[in-house]
């Protein structure tokens, strides 16, 4: 009877044990189940791509340095350019797979190319649209100064459109300007300092700086007093989307780890954007509210893209209308982040 009390002592501990064991491993067990998971969904499709991208978004960069893309099975090459709307020009002469911007890029695009819209980034908010500064000569102290005066527009951007707008709801004809078509803001900056142009939009911590420095110059007024809304969007060749889809969905889940781990990290990502394009840390943080990603898509997102598809075809920019759904390919971002698409097609 001692053996078997004893016995049943030594099981009832083993028991215990295993019992606590298996309820303290769980966590680990399961988020080691995720990570497997995770590395089998990038097994299914691996891929290599090239992304193109500009100098001040922290999120490819973040993306890749941190081993996001690498985690789902993304080769990624970052291309830089000048501006979003330079890097999806790109796509045409198959110098990038990938590229992001306002809707008015991408709508050009998808309009002439064999391209499609795979996501929206969320960065279609009032605290966006407060960003885009514009910058005038001092003689310029309203709307209706900027008659007879040359304005900067950044070509294959949807400046064009902000510029149409703000003069009309201010009462003046877009006749009476002059826009001067410039390829970045870099140019726009030395332009205006050196008087060929009276007038710039401008955006990000860094370039604003850049602007108020200039001798002469002063900031009018600010996006966010105008009607004018633009998204952003991801979009990608049709080729791509039907050759790797699983890839696609991958990406766009690495792009949604990205911006939630840029949030909770933003000293360390001011210092990979200034150790990879000596962005200033100050610049980086400055602009962090307004310049991470929320990939998904939405009504709202619909609603923007259809206000610019529609005065793109009214002002002749897109010779030939298209029915704005045949160039959205939403299944990747719904299966990404399902919770982030609220879109009814």
């Amino acid at each position: 009877m001692k053996k078997f009390g004893i016995l049943a002592s030594v099981l009832a501990v083993a028991f215990t044990l295993a019992a606590c064991g298996g309820k303290e491993n769980k966590p680990a067990a399961a988020e080691a189940n995720s990570t497997n998971s995770q590395q089998a969904e990038a097994a299914n499709d691996p891929i290599k791509i090239k992304i193109a991208d500009t100098s001040t978004n922290p999120v490819l960069r973040v993306a890749k340095s941190k081993g996001f893309l690498e985690k789902y099975g993304i080769d990624a090459d970052i291309i830089t350019f000048a501006t979003p709307a330079e890097g999806i020009n790109s796509l045409f002469i198959k110098q990038a797979d990938i590229g992001w911007g306002a809707d008015f890029p991408s709508l050009n695009a998808v309009s002439k190319g064999d391209f499609s819209i795979i996501a929206a980034t969320g960065t279609d908010t009032e605290a966006s649209a407060a960003q885009w500064k514009l910058f005038v000569r001092d003689e310029i102290q309203s709307p209706a100064d900027l008659k007879g005066k040359k304005l900067s527009t950044l070509r294959g951007t949807f400046l064009p459109y902000l510029w149409d707008v703000y003069l009309k709801d201010n009462g003046v004809a877009a006749a009476d300007t002059k826009e001067i078509g410039q390829g970045g803001f870099d140019e726009a900056y030395v332009a205006l300092k050196k008087g060929e142009i009276d007038a710039s939009w401008v955006i990000g911590a860094t370039l604003i700086d850049k602007f108020k420095a200039i001798d002469g110059v002063h900031e009018l007024t600010d996006m966010s007093k105008t009607s004018v809304r633009i998204g952003g969007t991801i979009i990608a060749p049709n080729s791509l989307i039907k050759d790797h889809p699983k890839a696609v969905v991958n990406f766009l889940k690495a792009l949604d780890e990205t911006s939630k781990y840029i949030a909770a990290n933003p000293d360390e990502t001011a210092d990979i954007l200034f150790k990879e394009t000596k962005q200033p840390k100050e610049a980086t943080l400055r602009d962090l509210a307004t310049n991470n990603w929320t990939v998904g898509f939405t009504q709202k997102s619909f609603d923007s893209l259809t206000n610019q598809k529609n005065y793109m075809v009214g002002a002749g920019i897109i010779k030939n209308d298209f029915n704005l759904a045949d160039k959205l390919s939403l299944d990747s971002v719904q299966q990404a982040v399902p919770d982030q698409f609220t879109y009814k097609k």
